[in-house]
């Protein structure tokens, strides 16, 4: 929490300009903002182009540290209360590009965070990659993921909304539901401790442990590790 408001941090996978992803992205940024509304909690909203870290993300992968703006990234990732992930579907999976972004972030860090998923591909048969690549993944970094997930083919932009809610516009509404109402009771739980948080933290930074040194201790070991791959010269 930062202020009271719900820090709702979005991460977008497409790599095109202009995207299906970053368009599902913002539709459902606006239906779970809305959906926080009603429940009359501000909310702060982040949105994530991955396509922008690539040439950090590389970095990142071959040397076994982020640094810059992908660090950035994974920082707002990690102190996030809620999380809405979207990615296109290549070869029946997420993008490259979106998995090593997340194999880069802290697993505990992770652990609990409501999250909402999304994916975007050509035809509905795709539709499984939410069930059988993105919710594993997640599973695996123990967040916590809505029943429902979001996945829009290229008809769904085109045509007319189904009947009973099933359309684009009832799963993303259905979804941004969901997640508002896992956000509740951890936001508000994180607004009992912010100040025992605050405290902790000037006490760690007084203590030479801070956010600066635990980059550098990051730093330090992903170099060791990569001197470690050279071998001996």
């Amino acid at each position: 929490m930062n202020g009271g408001a719900v820090r709702l941090v979005a991460v977008n996978g497409g790599l095109s300009e202009p995207s299906s992803t970053r368009m599902l992205i913002d539709r459902m940024t606006a239906a779970v903002t809305d959906a926080l509304g009603e429940r009359e909690a501000a909310v702060e909203v982040e949105v994530i182009d991955l396509r922008d870290l690539a040439v950090d993300l590389g970095r990142a992968m071959t040397v076994g540290f982020a640094s810059g703006q992908a660090r950035a990234a994974l920082d707002a990732v990690e102190s996030a209360d809620a999380l809405i992930v979207a990615s296109p579907v290549f070869n029946a999976s997420y993008s490259g590009l979106f998995k090593m972004f997340f194999d880069l972030v802290d697993v505990d860090a992770m652990s609990g965070k409501p999250v909402l998923i999304a994916a975007t591909g050509g035809s509905p048969r795709h539709s499984m990659v939410l069930d059988h690549a993105l919710r594993p993944l997640f599973s695996y970094l123990r967040t916590v993921t809505v029943p429902t997930g979001v996945y829009a083919a290229s008809e769904d932009w085109a045509g007319a909304e189904s009947a009973g809610g099933s359309g684009l516009s009832g799963r993303i509404d259905r979804a941004a539901n969901e997640l508002a109402g896992l956000i509740g009771p951890r936001a508000a739980g994180g607004a009992a401790s912010d100040t025992r948080s605050r405290v902790g933290d000037t006490q760690h930074d007084a203590r030479g442990t801070g956010p600066d040194v635990r980059q550098q201790t990051i730093e330090a070991a992903g170099i060791a590790n990569f001197a470690r791959l050279l071998g001996p010269s």
